[in-house]
Parts: C-alpha cells; structure tokens; sequence
C-alpha cells in the first residue's frame, strides 16, 4: 500500500471557495458532502451553483459556512516532538477523530452509488460493505487503543507492554490489506469517465482515508510504538547480563 503524493484538499483561500461550484468542493474536499448534506445543498445534480449562490438561497451564514469547510482542511505534518504523550495526543485527534468521521460518510455514498448507478459497468459492487467492514474493524481497534495501550504507554509503560502493541502492529496488517482490497475494487479511487460529483466524491474520500490511514499506521509502527520495544529490549539485555 502507497500514500498517493497528489491531493484532494488544496490550499484553497476562502474567498475563492465561495466561489467554487458545490460539485467542485464536494470532489476537492472530503467531508464537505457531510456539511452540504446536512444544510441540504445539492452537490450532485445541482452541483454547478456556486457556494456563495446556494448561501445566500437557502439564507445561510456565507462565513459560517467557510469556516466548517474550512475546519476539514488536514495537515499530515507530526508534532516535532516525539514525546509518547505528544504523540498519542496528535494521534487521537488527527487520525482517531478523523476515521470515525469518515467512515460512515463513504458508506452512506457508498451504498448511493451502488443503488443508483446499479447498471454502470464499473460500479463497485460491494464496496459499502467492504467499508462497513473497515469500520468495525478500525472501531474495534481504536478502542483497544485508546482504552488499553495508550494509557500504559502515557505511563511509561511496563515489561508487558509489548504484548499489546504486538497485537496491534498485526491489526495493523490486516487494515493494510483491507486498503489493498479497497484500492483493487475502486482502482486506485479513480472514477470512471463522467462519474457523478457523488461518485467522484466517494472516491475523493476514499483517497483521503487511504492517505490518513497509511500515515497513522506509520506514525504508530515507527515512531511511537519503537520508544517502548526498544526499553524492553534494553530492560532484558540488562537482566540477562546482571
């Protein structure tokens, strides 16, 4: 699995965003199909309005709505410090945070897609539950994370601790194989000519999640988790030596 190096969410000043036609938002920035669901703007088939006219018909608050899009905006940059509290804290709020607001915003286009585009030829059958399985499996995941290892490591940790962070370096596996699965049914997030803006969305998305998901796992497998192996690692060449 690659990170992509190309991006969905560019640094768009707000100004020029009020002025971008809701379908372009909707594919350049993920999680804005939330926002624009949520106030029932139509990004779909009423795409090519602009932010600032749909604002102002449907009476909405233009810089209120700015600033929500502008708040999806995600920096990948990690704390300087790798202080193991520093780096949990930026873990939970980039990356935890961020999965569990993704997820069931690509299902649901997901399961769209599917249902309305049931007769293209290269609709990705299948891939709501693939997500809804990705889901479970990062719910599940982050739980442990955030209940169990994440404190013992804010505390120290402990000469056991290598036995849950074992366990989630091995989940961490099997989510890498769930992008592959993910990126062979949607082919690498691209979408098919003259996809819908749903369509292109969706997979916007999906683009991101891969991108956010492989930078987590490597935030976690190769700098976090190492602070604690290697203690141990020292505790026992000490003990075996003493």
């Amino acid at each position: 699995m690659n990170a992509r190096t190309d991006t969905f969410a560019p640094d768009v000043a707000p100004i020029h965003r009020a002025d971008q036609a809701l379908g372009q938002i909707a594919v350049q920035l993920p999680g804005a199909t939330a926002v624009f669901r949520r106030l029932k703007l139509d990004f779909c088939c009423g795409g090519q309005i602009s932010l600032r006219q749909a604002a102002q018909d449907k009476h909405l608050d233009l810089a209120a709505l700015l600033a929500e899009l502008a708040g999806l905006e995600r920096g990948d940059m990690s704390p300087q410090s790798t202080d193991a509290t520093t780096l949990i804290d930026h873990i939970l709020e980039r990356y935890h945070a961020v999965h569990r607001e993704q997820l069931p915003e690509l299902i649901r286009m997901a399961r769209r897609v599917e249902a309305v585009h049931r007769e293209h030829p290269d609709v990705p059958v299948g891939l709501a539950v693939l997500l809804e399985g990705i889901e479970a499996e990062m719910l599940d995941h982050m739980q442990k994370e955030e209940n169990v290892l994440f404190p013992m490591l804010k505390s120290g940790g402990n000469p056991f601790v290598v036995q849950p962070i074992g366990m989630m370096r091995t989940e961490h596996i099997g989510h890498g194989q769930q992008l592959d699965r993910l990126n062979a049914l949607t082919h690498d997030a691209t979408p098919p000519q003259g996809a819908c803006n749903t369509w292109q969305a969706l997979y916007a998305g999906i683009a991101q999640l891969n991108d956010d998901l492989i930078n987590h796992i490597h935030l976690e497998n190769n700098v976090l988790f190492p602070q604690f192996e290697q203690a141990e690692d020292c505790t026992s060449a000490c003990a075996c030596t003493a």
